[in-house]
Order: C-alpha cells, then sequence, then structure tokens
C-alpha cells in the first residue's frame, strides 16, 4: 500500500487528460460531415490516455497549447533535447517525482486514502464486469447450431454478436427461415472489425477510471458510434441502394441486447436511422482526406508538451 498514493497519483492525472482530449472529440463528432467510421479511431486517444502514462513530446501537441495555462509535464526519458518520454501532470500537487514528494503531507494522506476507496471499487466494477461476460455466454451455451458461426437462441430477444476470442453470431428462434441477409452482414462486419474486443476494452478502461463522470460520457458516446460505423461499413458492402431495406429492418429490430455484445437492434435506433437513409459512399479522395485529418488530430492529442 505504500506507493498506492503514487499510482494513484498518476492515474488522477492520466484521467483529467483524458478528459480534456475526450472532450475535444465530443465537439469533432458533431461535424455530421465526418462519417462515423473515422470518428470512431479518435476515441482512442481518451482511452489510451486513461491507460498509458507516458507519451512523446511534442511541439505540435495540444498539450504545448494548454501548457502556458496549467498543463505540465514530467520527463520521464530523455534522449535528445528534440526527442523525450513524458507524464503529464496536470495536479502539480508535489514538489519531486519518483518517488513522488508532496508539497504538504496531508495530501499523501488523501491520495492513499482515495486509492484504497479507487482500488476496491475497482476491482468489484471489474468482477462485476466479468461476470456479466460469463452469463451473457452462459445464456447462449444451449444455442442450436444452424451454419458456420450462426447460431439460434430462445434466450436473445435480438441478433447480436456474443464472445471475443470465438465470436457467434446468435439470433432470436423466431428468426428461423427468415434470416434477413443484412442483419447477417451487419454481425459479421462486428466481427471482422473485432468490435466486442473493442467494446470489452473500453468497459475495462471505464471501469479502473470509475471516479471520472466523463469516461462514462466517453463509453457511451463510443459506443453508439461502434453501432454507426459498423452501420456504414455495412452499406459500403452491401450498395448504397440497400439503405431504405436496411433501415426498415433496423426499425422491426427494436429489442435490446447485453451491452457486452454487439447486437443489430438496441438504443439510438432513430440516429441510426438517420445515418442510414442520409449515407454517401466517399470517393477515394475524401476517404484519404479524412485518414489523414484522424491521424493529424491523433497525433495533436496524444502527444504530450514539447
Amino acid at each position: 500500500m505504500s506507493m498506492l498514493h503514487e499510482v494513484f497519483y498518476w492515474l488522477f492525472n492520466m484521467s483529467i487528460t483524458a478528459a480534456l482530449t475526450g472532450m475535444l472529440i465530443l465537439f469533432i463528432r458533431r461535424i455530421r460531415k465526418i462519417p462515423r467510421r473515422f470518428i470512431v479511431f479518435l476515441w482512442a486517444v481518451p482511452f489510451l490516455r486513461m491507460m498509458i502514462p507516458v507519451g512523446m513530446n511534442s511541439p505540435w501537441s495540444l498539450m504545448t497549447l494548454l501548457s502556458k495555462a496549467a498543463v505540465k509535464t514530467v520527463v520521464v526519458y530523455q534522449k535528445t533535447e528534440d526527442a523525450a518520454l513524458s507524464m503529464m501532470n496536470v495536479v502539480r500537487a508535489a514538489d519531486a517525482y519518483f518517488p513522488v514528494t508532496y508539497r504538504e503531507n496531508t495530501l499523501e494522506q488523501v491520495f492513499t486514502v482515495s486509492g484504497m476507496i479507487w482500488l476496491a471499487i475497482a476491482v468489484l466494477l471489474l468482477l462485476l464486469l466479468a461476470a456479466a461476460y460469463c452469463t451473457a455466454m452462459h445464456d447462449i451455451k444451449t444455442a442450436v447450431h444452424l451454419e458456420d458461426n450462426i447460431f439460434l437462441s430462445a434466450k436473445v430477444a435480438s441478433p447480436a454478436v456474443y464472445g471475443i476470442i470465438k465470436p457467434r453470431i446468435v439470433l432470436p428462434v423466431s428468426d428461423k427461415g427468415q434470416e434477413n441477409a443484412l442483419v447477417i452482414l451487419h454481425e459479421k462486419t462486428h466481427i471482422r472489425t473485432l468490435d466486442n474486443l473493442w467494446r470489452m476494452l473500453a468497459f475495462i478502461f471505464t471501469c479502473v477510471h470509475w471516479f471520472n463522470p466523463f469516461c462514462w460520457l466517453f463509453l457511451k458516446c463510443f459506443l453508439g458510434d461502434l453501432e454507426l460505423a459498423c452501420d456504414e461499413r455495412v452499406l459500403i458492402k452491401a450498395g448504397q441502394e440497400s439503405a431504405g431495406e436496411y433501415a426498415l429492418s433496423l426499425l422491426q429490430c427494436r429489442q435490446h441486447a447485453p451491452k457486452l455484445t454487439s447486437a443489430y437492434g438496441g438504443a439510438k435506433i432513430k440516429t441510426r436511422i438517420e445515418n442510414i437513409l442520409s449515407f454517401k459512399k466517399l470517393s477515394l479522395f475524401s476517404a484519404a482526406g479524412f485518414t489523414v485529418l484522424i491521424g493529424v488530430i491523433s497525433y495533436v492529442l496524444l502527444t504530450n508538451a514539447g
């Protein structure tokens, strides 16, 4: 427990930095001209900020601009004058680092007690997350094989992808004999892009940073953007002319599924239908432009003040 206060000190700094970058992404995602299949990659920034304490320094970092006001960095490795690794230090409650030496003795007690509370609740949430995953997998244990990796189960209300290592597409028994090709394509797209893995990692990272309300907001937005991105990829594969049929099939499937699965129906149906009906395939030039834009934004948000 002697190092717990240091762990929580840096975790708290990481959480604040993640909140700063995530709020900017919330603003960027409001630009409707940027397709969600590009926006969804930006969510890697706050989640990486939550879990990776160090970053490269860059004069082009957003943190370089913020450092003039409040944000500071602590260099942990200096290779050359222009190349260094550092940790964000937003709290600035210490006089020295490695080990952390606080400006006041009471601060060590505050971070020690806070660290104990954080660890206890984080472990509890992670155990609940594991239990939820096991419950979801247990529910489809009796699913009947239909073909390939597609199964039927009386215990599910909506088509969804279950599992991470060997994902299964599980359909309600009521869908037998009337399987919708677009529904299957949607779930296969989730599998191809490893969405269940990213979903689980996002839940884990959020459980670690449970004390930060912004992290829960980012999780909600990320899960919504995963579905919107999947819808766009389906239309690229099936063709823009399938948009009407795709929207209708989504409208007919409003049942919810476990949060740890990539379900076809559920929340945000109105937003998804609007996105589907307004979908337009990008030119190669536009796709390249958005790719470069996302890369530049990621670089600016992931690097530290230099």
